[in-house]
């Protein structure tokens, strides 16, 4: 069976490709010239993903060199603690909605102090896949696009985060334990 999983994992990617490839040919849709275009018309909207790009990450700089991470991680120690979830934990929750790159950070110090096969390694390899970078796409996605209308978006993404944290707690204490 694992051999099976295998197989299909290297080649679902190519496998892919080439349906796409077959279906523009049937279609006859000019494959390359459509594949630049797109291109040409990524390199403005990269340009305007850049000041969002760098606000968010002057942002996180300030928040973790700033000592404010370990300021809210003491302040709710007691709570979490009480809850029986793992205060190491929390950086990681707090930094998965703001960016995708400082979540993996976090993720990585956790794998390396506590490793990988510890309850903490699963629970932070959990969150990762359980969560998503919401402040960072309403700030770069939605700003390059011109969306200012985020209140409900924000409301329904961090509570998506919250549902993911305390599902991931609750498999990994359940399963891992």
């Amino acid at each position: 069976m694992l051999d099976l999983v295998d197989l299909i994992a290297r080649w679902i990617v190519p496998g892919f490709l080439l349906v796409v490839i077959i279906f523009a040919l049937y279609r006859k849709v000019n494959v390359f010239s459509s594949f630049v275009e797109g291109a040409r018309e990524a390199i403005p909207m990269a340009l305007k993903l850049v000041p969002y790009l760098v606000a968010m990450m002057v942002a996180i700089g300030l928040l973790k060199d700033s000592g404010a991470m370990e300021l809210i991680s003491r302040a709710f120690s007691p709570v979490l603690n009480y809850l029986n979830i793992p205060s190491e934990i929390l950086p990681l929750a707090l930094m998965r909605p703001v960016s995708g790159t400082s979540s993996l950070a976090v993720t990585t110090e956790i794998l390396h102090g506590f490793g990988p096969d510890s309850f903490l390694g699963r629970l932070a390899s959990t969150m990762q896949g359980s969560t998503e970078t919401t402040l960072f796409v309403l700030t770069v996605y939605f700003g390059a696009i011109g969306i200012n209308k985020t209140r409900h978006a924000l409301s329904v993404g961090l509570a998506g985060d919250l549902t993911g944290f305390l599902a991931s707690v609750a498999i990994c204490t359940l399963v891992f334990g």
